[in-house]
């Protein structure tokens, strides 16, 4: 068996809270041992939140992948602090469906939500005080680190990035790499550097500006993003729970050829409908006045509608309407837009078909970016005539020390093969040379 590393040190990552806000009672402490003890939930810190905001009504939100948690976490703040806990089971995709509104709904007045960053400011939720916790998994990163030595040739271009869970992970990492290879943590603001989301991620420039993209996370779907993005630079995504390292691709030409087909029959519609997204704070309302604006001016006949989810057996009561605009998710209809009867379009898609732009190369995907490509993106410029300062509000965010690695970045089927790995004592794991 491989011996992992003792270069990368627990000194490297922020230390755990050392506070107990009651955590030491003996009940208390068999319910945090059913917790996973590599997952930073930062109990004492959401203890101390609800204590000084003196909230009455707590409301816990989870991705799908924590919900199993849930009434542990809510049994140990209710025994702790004597509030009403409520856990909202609606889906939660990623960080744009923090779901004030139903916290709001249900009297709560205080909402923490798991396992995303604050892409949605704490000052602009609705009358509930927020405090998001990124859950960071603490990985052996000994492992990365040597997995990436030993199949990559010194010197390389390495641009790191992942989903929040990783990013201090990450950091270390980076710092760990730097002295074999050239390596940085791209940014796409406002993300934090290396972080990256399903419909956010940063332009790396021309190819021969980067030699590969190095994921790390236990899934494709945000992956995918950056290669969309930056679709002619090799990807590799490392698991850190099977210590893998595949080779990724994607059928770039496929995806196109869908999505530009979806634009010109667009383009020759003249019976619309708009998609207001209502899961969580998917929907903004200024992209969805953009694009009613937008029709107006060309003179067509559109309708609203509002969704909180969006599935084809819903669309295809609307036989009149000819082609749809959603703003809730691009990659619903990147993605999954061949299931539809009709057209299913992006912001960007429909700008494109109503010759308000013309269509870009790469495909963009800066949905979130403080500087997309235009208003078709929920923070343009045109949207926030208020805002003075390119950051985000992260007050009530979980903190976390964030190195400056790298200058901020402006800006479907598929395969997945493991390559060459480190051996490891875990069996099954599969690998092939690259």
């Amino acid at each position: 068996c491989f011996k992992v590393s003792d270069r990368v040190l627990e000194d490297d990552f922020e230390p755990q809270e050392q506070s107990d806000e009651g955590l030491s009672d003996p009940f208390v402490s068999s319910l945090v041992s059913a917790l996973p003890s590599n997952y930073r939930l930062e109990l004492q810190k959401t203890l101390k939140s609800i204590r000084r905001n003196k909230a009455t009504h707590v409301a816990l939100q989870f991705p799908e992948g924590l919900l199993l948690f849930a009434c542990t976490i809510a049994d140990i703040l209710q025994r702790l602090t004597g509030v009403l806990v409520s856990i909202l089971a609606d889906v939660a995709y990623g960080a744009c469906c923090v779901d004030d509104f139903t916290a709001r709904a249900l009297s709560a007045d205080f909402l923490v939500h798991y396992g995303h960053s604050c892409l949605v400011p704490i000052d602009v939720t609705a009358g509930v005080r927020t405090l998001y916790v990124f859950v960071d998994i603490q990985i052996d990163v000994g492992h990365f680190v040597d997995t990436l030595q030993t199949n990559f040739e010194h010197g390389k271009r390495l641009s790191l990035l992942g989903t929040v869970q990783f990013l201090s992970a990450l950091q270390v990492a980076v710092k760990h790499l730097s002295d074999r290879f050239h390596v940085s943590a791209p940014q796409q603001l406002p993300l934090s550097p290396g972080e990256v989301l399903g419909c956010t991620s940063p332009f790396l420039g021309k190819a021969a500006d980067t030699d590969a993209i190095i994921f790390l996370g236990d899934g494709r779907f945000h992956l995918e993003s950056v290669m969309i993005s930056n679709p002619d630079v090799p990807a590799y995504r490392y698991d850190p729970f099977m210590k893998t390292l595949f080779r990724e691709s994607y059928e770039h030409e496929a995806m196109l050829a869908a999505r530009t087909a979806a634009v010109h029959q667009a383009a020759k519609a003249t019976r619309w409908g708009l998609i207001q997204g209502t899961l969580g704070r998917q929907g903004s309302p200024n992209v969805f006045k953009y694009l009613e604006e937008q029709l107006e001016a060309k003179g067509l006949d559109f309708v609203t509608v509002l969704m909180s989810e969006i599935f084809p057996q819903k669309l295809a009561l609307f036989p009149d309407i000819e082609v749809w605009v959603q703003v809730a998710c691009p990659r619903l209809s990147i993605d999954w837009g061949s299931a539809f009867e009709k057209p299913l379009l992006t912001p960007y898609e429909a700008a494109v078909a109503l010759e308000v732009v013309s269509w870009q190369t790469p495909y963009p995907m800066d949905f979130y970016s403080i500087r997309p490509l235009g208003p078709w993106a929920p923070r343009h410029p045109q949207h926030q005539p208020q805002q003075t300062k390119h950051s985000r509000d992260t007050r009530g965010c979980s903190a976390r020390s964030e190195i400056p690695l790298t200058p901020q970045t402006d800006s479907s089927p598929s395969s997945t093969q493991p390559c060459s790995l480190i051996p490891s004592c875990s069996k099954g794991s599969s690998s092939s040379a690259l």
